[in-house]
């Protein structure tokens, strides 16, 4: 499969209009099938809102950076370490907590892209573990990951509006 040619830049408060259009564009296509309306409109809203993206962006401990395909947003990676990641899975490790695509970049080797992206941030800062959520429903990204080497270590909530859908937490030995 030839890939696209790209570019990974990282993501300033200037991008927080793009960063929200795309965050809200990705997580509803791919989760709407499974939450209610209500739960969506208030996830959407307050997890994507200004000042906690501005927060997420000035963390030194989390890293945004934009995959640009063609000169057009195609989707996101977002890393956390230290005390920015969501839970203590591994010690000296790397969380990946956002790798969103846009439907129309999708299968075309771009998240393969990202994830190994964030793998190569993971050993230059010597990490010894990279691991992520991602949702029990989604096979095709679980799939994706054990490709990767990812394998399960555990489950959390995550928390969508009111309803507390299950992420499975997966962590790939580096």
């Amino acid at each position: 499969m030839n890939k696209p040619a790209y570019r990974i830049r990282p993501i300033t408060v200037d991008d927080i209009p793009a960063l929200q259009e795309i965050s809200r564009e990705t997580f509803k296509k791919t989760f709407d099938p499974y939450t209610a309306p209500d739960d969506m409109a208030r996830f959407l809203k307050e997890d994507y809102e200004t000042a906690k993206m501005r927060s997420e962006i000035d963390n030194p401990n989390s890293r945004f950076f934009f995959l640009v395909v063609s000169d057009q947003v195609a989707g996101y990676l977002k890393v956390n370490v230290g005390d920015a990641q969501t839970e203590a899975i591994k010690d000296n490790a790397l969380e990946v907590e956002r790798i969103y695509l846009r439907q129309q970049f999708q299968h075309q080797g771009l998240g393969l892209i990202l994830i190994k992206y964030a793998e190569k941030i993971a050993r230059r800062e010597a990490k010894d573990y990279m691991w992520l959520g991602v949702y029990e429903h989604n096979k095709v990204a679980q799939k994706f990951y054990a490709r990767d080497g990812f394998k399960r270590v555990g489950q959390h909530v995550f928390q969508v509006g009111s309803d507390p859908q299950i992420d499975f937490l997966l962590a790939k030995k580096l």
